[in-house]
């Protein structure tokens, strides 16, 4: 496991993917920055060949992804896997209710 030498904590990346139930508009894109913003780790979404920083609520909404699109969360640092997981939970519960 590589060491972030900023930190001296282990630093680690996890991604994973999820196929959106629905649009990722303003609602969902907020709750993601707000989300992601209590994680040391930086996190970002990618979908249709662009990435964009999970904390920003105008670059999750500038990827344009609709429902049915595959999204592929990134995230890098001490707690790379529990900021993953809460933005996969984040994306599936807001897409499926309409945010």
């Amino acid at each position: 496991m590589p060491v972030n030498s900023d930190s001296g904590q282990p630093s680690v990346e996890s991604q994973r993917g999820i196929t959106l139930a629905g649009d990722l508009h303003a609602r969902p894109a907020g709750a993601l920055a707000v989300a992601a913003s209590r994680f040391a780790s930086a996190v970002s979404v990618s979908a249709g060949g662009r990435t964009a920083d999970a904390r920003s609520v105008l670059g999750v909404m500038g990827l344009g992804a609709t429902s049915g699109q595959h999204v592929t969360v990134t995230a890098v640092g001490p707690d790379a896997a529990d900021a993953v997981a809460a933005i996969i939970a984040i994306l599936a519960d807001a897409t499926k209710t309409g945010g």
